[in-house]
């Protein structure tokens, strides 16, 4: 018994040393990999080691399929020293497999059509949870009593009104791991969740009703998530002449609880509402740099815009909205949006940090775009033409994202992270005899952004060429996006290694080997110890949430009130060029997000797609 005990001890603290001296990974994506898709890993090591093949092993048999040339040595990135591209795209049999390659061995993976099946659904289940009002995951409600007005409304606008009036803002969406809410995010994300009910309605499953409770009601999941945003947009845009940009401030950071009735405002229990000024706000030290009323606007009139369009067309989507006002909703907030041009950023309150959107030609071009598409459906009722010219004209203003490209940015400067106007405008105008040429204008718009992100990605293993900035996640899941519809826009497929690698890196193949997806998928590694109050407090899992992502190691070191609580299990991975940490303290790189989360549903509905388009082939 003895000897056996001794032995046993002997094993376990070999394999800690083993575990310490490794000095080379496989980061594949753990998600897996479709039958016909690309399919590539990332071979890294600390030592300055070269491969010449590597090997696709069967997992339950242990027998080696495939065995692979490594290709040519990257060299280094990151912590890395070296590092190679494993290439088994040509090896399409479904199963579970593994990779190896010198001393390292990659986690197990499946191969399959079935593979991103669901995974559009499990992301919902944080959009529900992030919902205020009534929550369905604490089956309770918060924040019943907003708000009360700043900034405006203007005076004289009905007799008796003032600033500091009670307005009904109950609703909408919590923005992050903080309650803080936001139109500008808001909309995006609704805007989001209707375009890839639009586009992938199959993909997408009836498991719940309009407020988030278990039991179906007749209309997928991401249409009823999508209704409790665009409701939260009719409240906070009330009335023609009053709009409203942001709920609450960064009073809410003063501590982390389960969403509740607040009482940081000295109002009792409501929050601030911001009218929209087009001009600078700040309650406290800090100022923003606001300029006009169109970004703000035109993502109001945008999401009305699509949801008029969805209530027209969808039998399930019209019973379910009463197709209410969008459509003059959609008129109204655009006419808001040409009253000064200009950029809606967010109001900073204590500390320095606000969304710092610097662009707004884009948030007209894809209002202009939904309009024409809009009343093009309803023909007699404006000039759908006028509309069309309008996103063209913008489109010529900001033909690519500034971001891409570039090696950093201001916190939310160019926001959208994607130009959703150029895919609007792009199928609006395809065939068009009037103006033939602008769809493949903006293909080529596309093109000349996803070049300027090769030019950089094509010279490292992971194919980085998005920027660590602040929400990096929700960059590069935008950058998947945009290859993605260049793809499909085009047929040229020249980008797609490049697309794949940007979607692999959300789901594994990254220098740290983890999922940034909350819970997804399960048996991989994903993050555990979130900034956020439900995991922290309560230990509730935030199930599908998209965190922030990696940030410069110069942007991490010089945030304000950063400091980790657990020891860094990814430490072996951290550089001076990137850090992620799984740990509630980093509130930069491991917050999840509800709109960068209602983007990855968009990319995962198109994935899931394809991967049914292909079944149904065979």
């Amino acid at each position: 018994m003895r000897l056996l005990l001794l032995t046993a001890a002997l094993l376990l603290l070999l394999s800690f040393r083993n575990r310490g001296e490794e000095t080379s990974w496989i980061r594949i994506n753990l998600l897996g990999y479709k039958p016909s898709g690309l399919k590539v890993a990332v071979w890294c090591s600390k030592g300055n080691e070269e491969i010449k093949t590597f090997r696709l092993i069967d997992a339950a048999s242990g027998k080696t399929v495939l065995t692979g040339p490594a290709g040519k040595a990257f060299g280094a990135y990151g912590p890395f020293v070296q590092s190679y591209r494993l290439n088994f795209t040509n090896f399409k049999k479904p199963g579970k497999y593994y990779l190896a390659a010198g001393n390292a061995r990659s986690p197990e993976f499946a191969i399959g059509d079935g593979v991103y099946d669901g995974t559009t659904d499990f992301c919902l289940r944080y959009m529900r949870q992030q919902r205020c009002g009534f929550n369905p995951f604490l089956k309770d409600s918060c924040h019943t009593h907003d708000g009360y007005t700043v900034y405006g409304p203007p005076a004289g606008t009905l007799s008796g009104e003032k600033e500091g009036m009670h307005i009904d803002a109950v609703g909408g969406w919590h923005d992050a791991s903080d309650y803080l809410q936001y139109v500008t995010t808001s909309a995006n994300a609704a805007y989001h969740l209707m375009m890839a009910y639009r586009d992938f309605g199959p993909v997408f499953t009836d498991r719940h009703d309009a407020n988030g409770l278990e039991g179906a009601n007749g209309l997928a999941d991401v249409m009823d998530e999508a209704q409790w945003g665009i409701d939260w947009l009719m409240k906070m845009h009330p009335r023609t002449d009053w709009m409203f940009n942001q709920l609450a401030d960064d009073r809410d950071h003063m501590g982390m609880r389960i969403p509740q009735e607040d009482t940081f405002y000295n109002r009792g229990f409501e929050r601030p509402v911001y009218f929209i000024t087009g001009e600078p706000q700040g309650l406290f030290r800090y100022k923003n740099r606001t300029t006009g009323t169109s970004s703000t606007a035109a993502k109001f009139s945008s999401a009305f815009a699509l949801a008029h369009y969805l209530a027209v067309n969808d039998s399930a989507y019209r019973k379910a909205s009463k197709r209410k006002s969008y459509y003059d909703k959609a008129f109204d907030a655009y006419r808001y949006a040409q009253k000064k041009p200009g950029v809606t950023q967010t109001a900073p309150g204590r500390a320095p940090y606000f969304y710092e959107e610097d662009n707004w030609v884009d948030d007209m071009e894809l209002a202009s775009a939904a309009l024409h598409v809009m009343v093009n459906n309803n023909p007699g009722t404006a000039d759908a033409g006028h509309y069309l010219r309008q996103a063209y004209s913008y489109a010529k203003k900001e033909p690519v994202s500034p971001w891409l490209g570039q090696d950093t940015a201001r916190h939310y400067q160019w926001y959208p992270f994607i130009n959703l106007g150029h895919y609007e405008l792009a199928r609006a105008a395809k065939g068009n005899k009037v103006n033939p040429g602008i769809s493949a204008e903006m293909i080529s718009n596309y093109r000349q952004g996803i070049e300027r992100v090769w030019s950089k990605a094509k010279g490292n293993a992971f194919l980085r060429g998005v920027p660590f900035i602040w929400c990096s996640n929700n960059l590069t899941v935008s950058f998947a996006t945009q290859c993605y519809w260049y793809r499909q826009l085009s047929g040229d497929r020249r980008f797609e290694e490049l697309e794949q690698a940007n979607f692999d890196w959300i789901f594994g193949c990254n220098p740290w080997g983890t999922s940034m997806v909350y819970g997804l998928p399960a048996w991989g590694d994903t993050p555990a110890d979130p900034h956020s109050a439900f995991t922290h407090l309560k230990n509730y899992p935030i199930d599908g949430g998209l965190v922030d992502g990696p940030v410069y190691g110069s942007i991490y070191k010089n945030l304000i009130g950063i400091k980790l609580y657990q020891p860094d299990e990814y430490a072996a991975f951290q550089s001076e060029l990137v850090v992620y940490h799984d740990d509630y303290g980093d509130y930069s790189t491991n917050e999840p997000t509800m709109d960068g989360t209602a983007s990855l549903i968009y990319l995962l509905a198109a994935k899931e797609a394809e991967g049914r388009t292909v079944k149904k082939k065979r």
